[in-house]
């Protein structure tokens, strides 16, 4: 029966028998309209490739065979046949790995209609639950044997190591040799799809719309970049090419169709399991394309993200939607930083250990700079996310990945720094020249001297960065190169070397306590 006609018929008869409950299950019509707000407790850069794609000896019963970082709030909104008084509805077609506590109903016709219990049914069928259902009761087996196919029809006594089954005439057939099991229906208690079974109380008999919010895990999103650099006059210049995409992974069990999505930005609290403690969440930057696409407000303390069109994200599957189209000519700085002691700190009292200054580190380390500024094409919030540059091989016109870095959420006009890996051509060298204590001046002195060897055709700037472990009250005495102070135990010197030469820094850093 139509839902709406069977509302109308129970209603009719609570009239004459006074009886509020109408027995028979009522299901909600389709969705009319969904719309759903990502969240991902992803880590930049960690996603796995096997996110992307199932794997077939790892899965579990719902098919997800990875642990999704992530999740979602789900809005539904379904026209509902209801009578005055009580009204068993069933609500399917939900996310599988929906939190049933989080569960909001509401009647947009209708405030005054309202759920007063709620169960949700999870026990889906499968092949071992049907054979569990059907211990004592008759099923049909098919089974090959040669070209022929073999019909046993008879009571299922056992399915442990097999199945046993006694036939009409009493024989007793143990086999794990068949190819076919037919069961009579579907027994009470299975479903086909994750259900929620509401008892809705109402005194406005009738069509009534409906919206219904929970939150569910087993989806989430996360940004990639992909920019390709182009060498400027200098060693130390060049300009970007810049576009950026978002990656959804949907696996929660349910397809969202012509849904409206919105995303958030910003860290946003959430009791979690020890399993899946919060992380930053990741946001979208606002596009300009012809085709409608993220626009971006502040919401709370965060940035609500949403997408100018609807679009489907169907179950099990990897969708991709562009965040906003090619910058071009972003201006880029390289920069060479050289950090000698990359691994030493301060560790609470002073150390004088003679060996700590004759410590080295070869690498010279390549990074690319430049400013999320509306200036040079940008100047909107960019979120985290992992960050692959490529270069232009003139020679053949092929496109070849030259590094990668992670980025964090970076508001408009701040630096993006993206680190590319270690310099060929540039090596560096640091030697301890001189060391002294004075124990009764309580005076420490130590002289560094660093050596740069630039290979390369061009000159090239260098940024030293020194760290200066052995304690926090220290001053440079004595230095042949300017510094700057970047915090309780770092300076840096800027350093230019010509082409095919050498660059030397020395200076003497004295320790007090």
């Amino acid at each position: 029966m139509n839902p709406l006609k069977q509302a109308i018929v129970c209603s009719i008869l609570s009239v004459f028998t006074g009886f509020m409950f109408c027995a028979e299950m009522v299901y909600a019509e389709e969705t009319t309209k969904t719309s759903l707000t990502i969240y991902s407790t992803a880590t930049p850069g960690s996603i796995s490739p096997d996110l992307y794609r199932p794997t077939p000896n790892a899965m579990n019963s719902w098919g997800i065979n990875y642990p999704i970082p992530g999740y979602a709030i789900i809005r539904d909104q379904r026209e509902v046949a209801l009578v005055a008084g009580h009204n068993k509805i069933s609500f399917s077609n939900v996310a599988a790995y929906l939190d049933p506590t989080t569960v909001v109903f509401k009647s947009l016709t209708d405030p005054d209609t309202q759920v007063v219990e709620q169960d949700y049914h999870f026990d889906l069928v499968s092949n071992d639950k049907l054979l569990e259902k059907y211990l004592e009761q008759e099923i049909t087996l098919e089974q090959s044997l040669g070209d022929k196919i073999e019909v046993i029809t008879g009571k299922l006594l056992s399915t442990s190591g097999g199945l046993v089954v006694q036939d009409k005439e009493g024989k007793i057939i143990s086999t794990n040799n068949y190819s076919n099991i037919r069961f009579p229906d579907l027994p009470g208690g299975l479903i086909t799809k994750p259900t929620l079974v509401w008892d809705i109380v109402t005194n406005k008999a009738g069509s009534q719309k409906t919206e219904t919010s929970y939150q569910t895990t087993g989806i989430t999103w996360w940004t990639d970049y992909n920019a390709i650099y182009e060498e400027g006059d200098n060693a130390n210049s060049g300009s970007l090419n810049l576009t950026a995409w978002v990656s959804i992974v949907n696996k929660s069990g349910a397809s969202f169709d012509n849904a409206q999505l919105k995303l958030i930005a910003g860290d946003v609290n959430k009791v979690a399991s020890k399993k899946n403690a919060p992380m930053p969440m990741m946001g979208l930057a606002k596009t300009e394309a012809a085709t409608p696409g993220f626009e971006e407000k502040p919401f709370f303390e965060f940035h609500l993200y949403t997408l100018g069109r609807t679009t489907t994200i169907p179950n099990n599957s990897t969708k991709q939607i562009e965040l906003f189209t090619k910058v071009a000519k972003i201006p880029a700085q390289k920069q060479y930083i050289y950090n000698s002691l990359p691994l030493i700190g301060y560790y609470g009292s002073l150390n004088t250990e003679k060996e700590l200054g004759n410590q080295s580190n070869s690498k010279v380390d390549i990074y690319l700079k430049f400013k999320n500024s509306e200036k040079d094409g940008l100047g909107i919030p960019l979120p985290s996310g992992r960050i692959r540059v490529n270069k232009l091989d003139i020679a053949d016109g092929s496109i070849e990945f030259i590094g990668e870095d992670i980025i964090d959420h970076t508001p408009k006009d701040e630096n993006v720094l993206i680190k590319m890996g270690s310099a060929f051509d540039i090596v560096g060298e640091r030697k301890q020249v001189n060391f002294s204590v004075d124990n009764n001046r309580h005076i420490m002195e130590e002289t560094i001297e660093i050596t740069l060897k630039n290979h390369k055709t061009q000159s090239v700037n260098v940024i030293i960065k020194e760290t200066l472990p052995r304690g926090l009250n220290w001053q440079i005495p004595d230095n042949s190169t300017p510094y700057e102070k970047i915090d309780a135990q770092t300076i840096q010197f800027p350093i230019a070397i010509k082409a095919d030469d050498e660059g030397k820094v020395r200076y003497t850093v004295r320790y007090t306590w």
